[in-house]
């Protein structure tokens, strides 16, 4: 049982048009999964400053290492979380909505 890792999960959700950029949304969702003893990959720690496009690569790069992909509450309103949700399903990732909500949506 060596092998055995902790799942990677990557949080997806709105954060550009938002005051703080989601960050008290994914805090609280990040929170919640390392309770559980998953590793975090949260896009909100990286840097503010770099334009929209700058900031895309670097997340996709983080879904390749994840293993499951939760998807915030308001992901449908953001453009960069529905690309990542397609390329997380593309790739074959796990893809959770803790709300619920969305499950259908495209």
């Amino acid at each position: 049982m060596d092998d055995v890792r902790p799942t990677i999960v990557y949080i997806a959700g709105k954060m550009t048009g938002l005051e703080d950029l989601g960050r008290e949304k994914f805090a609280m969702m990040e929170q919640k999964l390392r309770k559980k003893g998953l590793i975090v990959l949260n896009p909100t720690c990286l840097p503010d400053g770099m334009p929209a496009e700058k900031y895309l690569p670097i997340c996709m790069a983080m879904i390749d290492q994840c293993d499951t992909v939760v998807m915030l509450d308001n992901w449908q309103d953001s453009k960069g979380a529905k690309i990542e949700r397609e390329y997380a399903k593309y790739n074959g990732k796990r893809i959770v909505y803790p709300t619920g909500k969305g499950k259908g949506t495209k």
